[in-house]
């Protein structure tokens, strides 16, 4: 199960955008993807009235997706693995954390 949630920030490590980074917008599990802000902008034909966000229509400019393994989150300003470690014996909560952070 990916590590990645809405609104981390995450770099590219591969494909068209790599080495850009940005935030996450969506996470799209069932297809493994990621929508990130500012990247794989893709345009859309969209009729008048079909749209709240354009009700004149026209063409719009949205973010498209990126293969959800061809991210990692950035921690810092490097990116990192992460791991989910339990923060008490016991605990059902787990915290996400840096691989090279984490106690071993």
């Amino acid at each position: 199960m990916p590590v990645i949630r809405k609104g981390d920030t995450v770099k590219v490590i591969a494909g068209k955008e790599k080495g850009k980074t940005g935030s996450v917008l969506e996470v799209l599990r069932e297809e493994g993807r990621v929508r990130i802000e500012k990247l794989m902008m893709v345009k859309r034909h969209v009729r008048k009235g079909r749209s709240q966000a354009s009700p004149e229509g026209g063409i719009v400019e949205k973010a498209g997706t990126v293969a959800i393994s061809n991210v990692m989150v950035v921690a810092g300003d490097k990116p990192v693995r992460l791991e989910k470690v339990a923060r008490e014996l016991g605990a059902k909560e787990k915290a996400r954390l840096a691989r090279r952070q984490a106690a071993r």
